[in-house]
């Protein structure tokens, strides 16, 4: 549930990237009822556009965001209804087929970042909310697309139509049993669908395609794996070793409102996804979500389950400590996750039994102790808690082994961390900033779940 996969931009490099440039003119959108509006504002929070599609200090939908590549970065597009620079011109044709093809109206395919594949499926109804919404409910904006710093040949769009005709099928099937309960029909509807969970949680193949697009008769859906931004990708199906086995549905719906639970906090583009978009789900859709989730079974490699352990706890309170890294803990970390990992409520999480130390891949604890970490301030947990940085204050050697010792402590079954690992991430992973009210307000759109966007007036018109 990461915004932005980074992973996508080197994908379609080894296939030739796109350009940037302005989206085609058309026909103009017909008036459409409040009602409609409001609704095409919901899903287009599912789906998270605003995310993508909105600059640091932009306005929303009016494009402009970098997405870095080895060779330059591309930006994303003015989506909103300017005859110019955005899609006011776009008839409702125009719209569906670039949703369900990942082709523009000007005819060229765009880069699989926007994760068409996963949009494909969405219904007619809310295909049609999400057209009135864009056209009625968001402010024109002028700010002109900006084109890819990529150089020709690698700009040459050909590639990507392949790669469309090959990794873009049709809309697939719900993966639910054909008894399913309408509560997991919209869950798997809006994971697979407009929520776009895989884009980021399912591992890649050799053209760094997807490996499956919905649950149906795979283990490796939503099996977490690789990485986005420098952070670890976790799994998100229901089994142990890194994924959601411990969690509860509760658990599920809680951080997706609010960015934290008992057991975790979220982290990386993850604290983007519920500051803009799975806080304002009903929760009626948030439980459908965890249902959903919780329906998917572990693959065919088993983990063991996280078994507590007290001796490190009981040792650390006693006064005993037997290397560099639990020393580390004592003096940095142990004030407000404890000797025993428990954590402090949802101020601090717990550690002890934590999905994302389940793994052996010990990038995000790495990442979070350089840079920091801060949860987002959301309608139902307004205080953004951060974690300082520990970049300037402990040295590679110091990290990796205050890293290992917590993934390999109080039950714990990740792997460790060595000095060279610290140092190539220090070189690439900046402070983190707190998630305030105030600093998402700036340069996204926070707002009541059902309202049109801000600049829209009652009636969902500009």
């Amino acid at each position: 549930m990461m915004a932005r996969p980074t992973l996508l931009i080197a994908a379609a490099l080894a296939l030739a990237c796109i350009a940037g440039g302005a989206l085609a003119d058309g026909p103009a959108a017909a008036p459409v009822d409040a009602q409609l509006v409001a609704k095409g504002a919901y899903l287009a929070r599912a789906g998270d556009c605003v995310a993508c599609h909105t600059a640091p200090q932009g306005k929303p939908f009016a494009g402009g965001l970098p997405m870095a590549t080895p060779v330059g970065a591309v930006y994303s597009t003015n989506i909103t209804p300017d005859k110019g620079a955005g899609i006011g011109d776009w008839s409702f044709e125009d719209f569906a087929k670039l949703m369900r093809t990942g082709v523009t109206k000007a005819g060229y395919t765009v880069y699989p970042a926007m994760p068409y594949p996963s949009f494909s499926r969405l219904g007619e109804d809310d295909l049609q909310a999400l057209y009135a919404y864009f056209m009625q409910g968001v402010p024109p904006d002028p700010t002109p697309n900006k084109k890819a710093d990529i150089p020709w040949p690698l700009s040459m769009r050909f590639p990507l139509a392949l790669w469309r005709m090959v990794f873009g099928p049709a809309p697939l099937p719900m993966a639910v049993p054909a008894d399913a309960q309408p509560t997991l029909l919209r869950g798997a509807y809006l994971v697979q669908g407009l929520g776009h969970c895989g884009a980021c949680h399912t591992p890649r193949g050799v053209a760094f395609q997807e490996k499956a697009l919905t649950a149906t008769n795979n283990s490796v859906y939503l099996a977490g794996g690789g990485s986005i931004d420098g952070w670890t990708v976790p799994s998100l199906r229901n089994t142990h070793g890194g994924g959601l086995a411990q969690w509860s549905k509760e658990d599920i719906v809680e951080f997706l409102q609010t960015g934290r639970n008992q057991r975790s906090a979220s982290f990386g583009g993850m604290s983007d996804v519920v500051a803009h978009s799975t806080q304002y789900l009903t929760a009626t859709d948030l439980g459908s979500i965890a249902l959903f989730l919780k329906s998917l079974p572990d693959g065919a490699k088993v983990p063991p389950p996280y078994m507590p352990d007290p001796k490190v706890g009981q040792a650390l309170r006693a006064g005993v400590v037997n290397s560099r890294g639990a020393q580390v803990y004592l003096d940095r970390c142990a004030g407000c996750h404890r000797s025993d990992g428990q954590g402090n409520g949802k101020a601090f999480p717990a550690l002890a039994g934590n999905a994302v130390l389940q793994t052996s891949d010990p990038t995000s604890g790495i990442k979070i102790v350089l840079s920091g970490s801060a949860v987002p301030s959301t309608m139902k947990a307004p205080s953004s808690l951060t974690m300082a940085p520990y970049a300037s204050l402990l040295s590679d050697a110091d990290i990796a082994e205050v890293v290992s010792f917590i993934q390999t402590s109080w039950g714990n079954q990740g792997g460790t961390a060595t000095a060279s690992q610290v140092a190539k991430l220090r070189k690439s992973s900046p402070a983190v900033q707190p998630m305030t009210a105030a600093a998402f307000a700036a340069g996204r759109v926070v707002a009541s779940p059902l309202a049109p966007m801000p600049g829209a007036s009652a009636a969902g018109k500009p």
